[in-house]
């Protein structure tokens, strides 16, 4: 065992604390990744300091109360994709965590009056979709049943470090340790590859290759359900549906869950900063040290070529055995979304769904799709985007965390989540740092959802709204990326972040990547974190036998 350092938690002025020392372990940044790698470092008996830029934990899993009363999710906004190990060996609901099952798992309004409320029982899901295709509703949980069935191929590739292959100058000790490593690695994936027959594996190497409206359109023929889908393929992203290997996205349809039921959501009481709080307070259990209003300036390096700690803004060296970096991978080295979150006075009621009340349905827990009613909408504000303009009709994801979690807004008033597509980094027509430019965009939006819900626009109270620059400038996302870097199938497991060095290493000795920019990628997972501690254990073992 390694010795442990005392729990404290400051925001700025305490550089002394660090720099009496050196610690096994630096984590650069204070998103969920990083924290969540801290505590398992620390429970392993390594002394552990992270580093936070901003004055609050969280990166881009945080709340912030921005219009007084409301509490917003400024980025992520739902939660399912956390790993389930993480939550019950970090101990998570002990520590606050605390989920809140929607009550509908989708809901896509149309502009001809129908619609297509998901996600509540089989028997509902069948008579929803059946209002467009019967034939697509006897076809959509066998669709269901084929993505499912490749859950143990993903459960293993994400929980696992990748077999990546040793660089020069490893010993041989080293290398053989490393071969049955990677050994063992292939034969558990072989195994799980294997069982699910030939056929199994062939639809997996279809689904992976194919793009997403090649996949949804070999299945079903209703167009709103087609765009449903497809949403669950391109958040996040500048993705085509039409380019291949978009399709493998679909796969996150079944890589979530909500306490052992898989493909469900939830909220998080308290918003998405709860999740980070409850991580945080388990990291500081374990005797992590963590500081906020604390930026890196670049990570030091010894004469043989060795991480040895970083350098503060302030001028401030602190000395470490290891370096983790929480950052892009680019901001580690170096130096196309729209989130806008909104503050309304009552809830948005949807011309298509005819109720005779204003009080919260399934309808409104549920993951909400605005611009959807077909695949073709979607490759239209693609399309937009591609020419370097924000989309002209965008599609978006609207979620209202209120409807369930009556802490972050006053009563009878509610907060919206926007996660809208799409919008380049740098547009044609103007720039994300004119006020009026900035307003016009926001405005498109409300106007958009007005069409499905009247009385929208006028509901509004406030918004806080983030383009690409944004969320790169304040939460340190390069290029507005949430998922610090593409997604595409040259950016995952092995090439991720880039060949050669998948397994959370660096060409600089003793500093680790731990953010969604490595293996296995993006989204308020965790892996990442869990993996690169993984590795980074393996590591102090190696040198201390």
């Amino acid at each position: 065992m390694w010795r442990r350092t005392l729990t404290t938690f400051s925001g700025g002025g305490a550089t002394s604390v660090l720099n009496q020392k050196k610690w096994d372990a630096v984590v650069i940044g204070g998103g969920h990744n990083g924290l969540i790698a801290a505590a398992y470092l620390a429970r392993a008996g390594l002394s552990v300091a992270v580093l936070e830029r901003r004055h609050l934990i969280g990166g881009a899993a945080v709340t912030e109360e921005l219009i007084h009363g409301f509490k917003f999710s400024r980025c992520s906004y739902l939660l399912s994709l956390l790993r389930p190990q993480i939550i019950r060996q970090l101990e998570l609901k002990r520590h606050g965590l605390k989920l809140l099952k929607l009550m509908a798992a989708s809901f896509t309004p149309s502009l001809d009056g129908r619609y297509m409320l998901l996600g509540q029982s089989d028997e509902q899901d069948h008579s929803e979709i059946s209002k467009f295709s019967r034939k697509d509703a006897d076809a959509y949980f066998r669709y269901e049943a084929h993505l499912q069935k490749f859950s143990k191929v993903l459960d293993f590739v994400l929980d696992s470090p990748t077999p990546e292959i040793l660089h020069e100058g490893a010993s041989t000790v080293d290398l053989l340790r490393h071969k049955l490593q990677r050994s063992k690695f292939w034969a558990q994936c072989l195994g799980h590859t294997l069982s699910l027959g030939q056929k199994g594996v062939v639809d997996l190497m279809e689904l992976l290759l194919s793009p997403t409206s090649k996949v949804l359109d070999k299945w079903f023929e209703s167009n709103l359900l087609k765009g449903t889908l497809a949403g669950d393929a391109i958040i996040g992203s500048m993705t085509n549906i039409n380019t291949p290997g978009s399709g493998y996205v679909l796969l996150h349809h079944v890589m979530g869950e909500t306490d052992g039921d898989r493909n469900i959501w939830s909220h998080v009481e308290g918003g998405m900063g709860a999740v980070s709080l409850a991580i945080c307070k388990a990291a500081k259990e374990a005797g992590v040290h963590i500081e906020t209003d604390t930026e890196v300036l670049k990570v030091t390096v010894d004469d043989s070529g060795r991480a040895n700690g970083v350098l503060l803004a302030d001028g401030t060296e602190v000395h470490s055995s290891v370096v983790l970096s929480n950052a892009t991978p680019y901001k580690t080295f170096m130096q196309g979304t729209t989130k806008i979150n909104v503050a309304v006075d009552k809830l948005p009621q949807f011309h298509c769904f005819k109720t005779n009340h204003a009080e919260v349905g399934p309808q409104h827990t549920a993951t909400i799709h605005i611009g959807f009613e077909s695949m073709e909408n979607i490759i239209s504000a693609c399309q937009d985007a591609c020419n370097g303009i924000p989309s002209q009709r965008p599609v978006m994801e609207m979620t209202i965390p209120s409807s369930l979690d009556t802490t972050i807004s006053p009563p009878g008033k509610h907060v919206i989540s926007l996660f809208t597509q799409y919008t380049p980094y740098k547009p044609s027509n103007g720039s994300w740092d004119n006020a009026a430019y900035r307003e016009s965009f926001a405005q498109r939006c409300f106007n958009l959802i007005e069409e499905y819900a009247p009385g929208f626009c006028s509901s509004v109270i406030g918004y806080d709204m983030l383009t690409p620059p944004d969320l790169e400038r304040e939460i340190g996302l390069t290029g507005g990326n949430i998922f610090h870097g593409a997604m595409g199938l040259d950016s995952l497991f092995l090439m991720r972040p880039v060949k050669g060095w998948s397994n959370h290493k660096t060409p600089i000795q003793d500093l680790y990547l731990c953010g969604s920019g490595s293996h296995p990628g993006g989204g308020v997972m965790g892996a990442p974190g869990r993996n690169a501690a993984c590795v980074v254990l393996q590591e102090f073992k190696n040198r201390y036998q």
